[in-house]
């Protein structure tokens, strides 16, 4: 009786102290897809429950920075003095030190690419004075872009009362993220850059390595919120934006992204007119800051002149002879320089002091059009949908045989989301037999395709090496 009484205590105890506090805790999910050409919603599941957004803040952040830009209140070589209290912001951080300066254009990569709760501080703070008067004015862009249950309280997106968004209103902001300001939206793709004191990681770089076309948006997790995600891919002439709120782990939430893309494309039309979403109009006792004799934005309440603000982002001079702009760089460079990207590469260059004679500038974009040479999946019965540039690697693994193409690729993107490690840089490729569908990670060396398989076996996936 005591034994039983003693188990029957320490079960209650157990329930009460551990079970009950989790599940009361675990994050609701939300989800959204839409079609970012047109607005139209592809899919949604809880997407107008308030939840906390998390990092996802961050997007509505840097908008402002770039409006902020745009009307010449400040300038990407402005050097941002860091307060105490922006200093003192938890991890996720860049490592601010309180009174130092650091340039605007390293604070802006710092929160996109690395989701740096110090550097949205800053930012903030240089702009609006303070982060409750940035979060102010955070809420009435929201409003203005049509984000009707979203409230801010802070520019970094940690927990706080009050602090909410949903998956409609996040994708919302997303979508005109990409359109507003496309000369900015590079950053969300990039796997790391310089911020400054330091080179920092993309928080998204497993989804971005792993799906094809992804190319941002922001990363986001909190206890409260759970493991969120707003993420766009390209395809041609498709753009898909899909939203989660509430995953379990990054895992499986980019898992659940990468299905909600794949949904997204399938339901898609191939070819739909792009509606850019307006952006929104500055409200009449709104100051605004104009360079010089330039002109104020209409509507528009108190101006500021500036005689030093900037005017405009002029594009870089032509080579004589050439149609488009040229750029030169010192090495080899693996990626593919847009033309029409004439302000990103500006916004490189313009991170040294003053021009040199040979300047090196290293573009980040990835090409707009897919190459002639890649087999898409509805085309052709093989799929490859991850080039890989390594020379004489003839060695891979199998996953298994499906009943569909669907579910070779589906698990092929899940294996690759799980075990990066070992499958970098392979080329997955679904294979049709007479029987069904092959899963294949190729162009792997005999000793990398050896430790990937015994790695998967580890995991309980079924594998076996392919030779030469």
């Amino acid at each position: 009786m005591q034994s039983a009484r003693f188990g029957l205590l320490l079960f209650t105890a157990l329930w009460l102290l551990v079970i009950v506090p989790a599940s009361v805790v675990a994050a609701p999910y939300a989800a959204m897809v839409m079609d970012a050409r047109t607005g139209e919603v592809l899919h949604s599941r809880n997407a107008d429950t308030r939840l906390h957004p998390a990092s996802l803040t961050k997007m509505m952040t840097l908008y402002v920075v770039f409006q902020a830009i745009e009307r010449g209140e400040i300038t990407l070589d402005t050097r941002v003095k860091v307060s105490s209290k922006a200093a003192a912001e938890p991890p996720s951080k860049l490592g601010l030190k309180a009174g130092s300066r650091i340039k605007l254009r390293y604070l802006i990569r710092a929160s996109a690419v690395k989701s740096a709760n110090d550097a949205a501080t800053a930012m903030a703070e240089a702009i609006s004075g303070s982060e409750a008067a940035f979060a102010r004015r955070m809420n009435r862009t929201a409003k203005a872009l049509g984000m009707t249950r979203t409230t801010f309280k802070n520019a970094h997106g940690l927990t706080e009362t009050g602090h909410m968004s949903t998956a409609r209103d996040m994708t919302i902001m997303g979508r005109h993220m990409i359109y507003d300001y496309p000369q900015y939206y590079n950053l969300f793709s990039r796997r790391s850059t310089d911020a400054g004191i330091r080179d920092v990681a993309n928080t998204n770089r497993r989804l971005l390595a792993a799906y094809k076309g992804a190319d941002g948006i922001k990363t986001g997790y909190t206890r409260a919120a759970g493991f969120n995600l707003v993420s766009s891919a390209e395809r041609g002439n498709e753009r898909i934006i899909a939203t989660v709120f509430g995953g379990k782990s990054s895992a499986s939430r980019n898992a659940k992204v990468a299905e909600l893309l794949d949904l997204g494309f399938r339901r898609a039309p191939s070819r739909a007119p792009v509606r850019k979403p307006a952006k929104p109009n500055i409200g009449p006792g709104s100051p605004v800051v104009v360079a010089g004799n330039g002109q104020a934005p209409k509507g528009a309440g108190k101006i500021i002149r500036l005689s030093g603000a900037v005017k405009t982002s002029y594009r870089p001079r032509m080579r004589p002879g050439t149609a488009t702009p040229v750029l030169v760089a010192q090495a080899p460079v693996t990626s593919t320089v847009l033309p029409d990207d004439i302000r990103t590469a500006l916004e490189e260059a313009q991170t040294a002091p003053a021009p040199v004679p040979a300047p090196t500038i290293v573009a980040t974009r990835r090409p707009e059009a897919r190459p002639t040479d890649v087999v898409l999946a509805s085309l052709e019965p093989e799929v490859v949908t991850r080039l890989s540039t390594s020379g004489g690697r003839h060695w891979g693994v199998n996953i298994g045989r499906y009943g569909s193409r669907y579910k070779a690729e589906k698990v092929l993107l899940q294996t690759a989301l799980t075990e990066m490690s070992s499958l970098d840089g392979s080329l997955r490729k679904v294979v049709q037999r007479p029987t069904g569908f092959d899963a294949n990670f190729m162009g792997m060396t005999r000793e990398t395709a050896d430790l990937a398989c015994r790695r998967l076996q580890a995991r309980n996936v079924t594998c076996f090496m392919i030779g030469p």
